[in-house]
């Protein structure tokens, strides 16, 4: 291998940018000539790509987004879109390829050593709904602006009284959900991944009044519903003052933690280990704090879940 490329693709996170530091020193580290393809999929179809040496990826790990772009490629879902993007990375000369992204990039990712190219994926989502892997890059960035936005949202609710319902995203995970649940000491936590009765919630909150609490968060993850909806029905349930919050995009942005930008360098290294030892097919995982490959049949195999003991103990501690 004397050449190899990567992309970003899909809904940014935090800590891609370091993600793709780790594979550009890491490349260059083992004498290889590492180029960067913008705007993921659709760049790889235009033969959107542009050599990177060390210095293109200084000052870059503290930056949230993706210096190289991203964007979503209906052509690439074709046979015709695919041909292309192969040909694009051949005639370049590159030998490998590590796509960096969520579900949806690894199965762009898989339908490329399907054509013979060698590709390694990276999880970066913040959603953490990539199965085979405990957590995925820009996961604990976005429970830390949750956090934070609640943190504030909860002086609100004291100063006034009242009840304040917060979306967080998460696509079809609950786990952004659980673990600022746990993190910001919700009321309740309602979440895909596990049933729900409003008529619980709105008892949750009665104790809580009985015993003199003055505020309420609850937190709903958008594979529930609308928070909108939920917050209207509580307020028609209760009779009480609700708030609703969508915190949307704010929770894709901002400078990724250390434990991003840590699990980022580790994770895009071991990309380019793979691709160097001839595996492909694969993407890049941390189990009980190692990183290691799993072919892509194995976790596509799998079906993502939270940790519902973290789910359990929040509820337990809200009591």
């Amino acid at each position: 291998m004397k050449r190899m490329a990567v992309l970003t693709s899909g809904g940014d996170s935090p800590g891609m940018n370091a993600a793709i530091r780790a594979v550009v020193r890491k490349g260059h580290h083992h004498g290889l000539e590492v180029f960067g393809v913008r705007r993921g999929y659709s760049g790889l179809i235009q033969g959107d790509l542009i050599p990177m040496d060390l210095g293109s990826v200084g000052d870059i790990i503290h930056r949230g987004g993706t210096i190289l772009y991203s964007a979503r490629s209906e052509e690439f879902k074709t046979a015709e879109g695919q041909e292309q993007a192969v040909s694009n990375l051949k005639k370049e000369g590159i030998d490998g390829l590590v796509v960096i992204g969520g579900d949806g990039s690894f199965r762009g990712a898989q339908k490329l050593t399907e054509r013979g190219f060698p590709t390694v994926g990276v999880p970066g989502t913040i959603d953490n709904d990539i199965p085979g892997t405990d957590f995925t890059i820009g996961f604990d960035t976005a429970v830390n602006t949750v956090i934070d936005c609640i943190d504030k949202i909860r002086d609100t609710a004291t100063s006034h009284e009242r009840t304040y319902i917060v979306e967080v995203m998460g696509r079809d995970a609950g786990d952004i959900a659980i673990w600022a649940g746990l993190a910001d000491g919700a009321e309740s936590i309602l979440i895909p991944e596990a049933p729900y009765q409003l008529d619980e919630v709105v008892d949750r909150l009665a104790r809580g009044t009985r015993r003199g609490k003055k505020h309420s968060i609850i937190i709903v993850a958008e594979g529930v519903g609308s928070a909108v909806d939920i917050g209207r029905q509580i307020k028609e349930k209760t009779g009480t003052e609700t708030r609703v919050t969508v915190l949307g995009h704010i929770q894709r942005g901002g400078s990724p933690t250390a434990h991003d930008r840590v699990l980022a360098s580790r994770m895009g290294a071991e990309a380019v280990d793979l691709l160097l030892q001839g595996e492909s097919d694969h993407m890049v995982a941390i189990q009980a704090n190692q990183i290691k490959g799993l072919p892509f049949e194995e976790a596509f195999a799998m079906k993502h879940q939270p940790d519902l003991s973290i789910y359990n103990l929040a509820e337990i501690l809200a009591i």
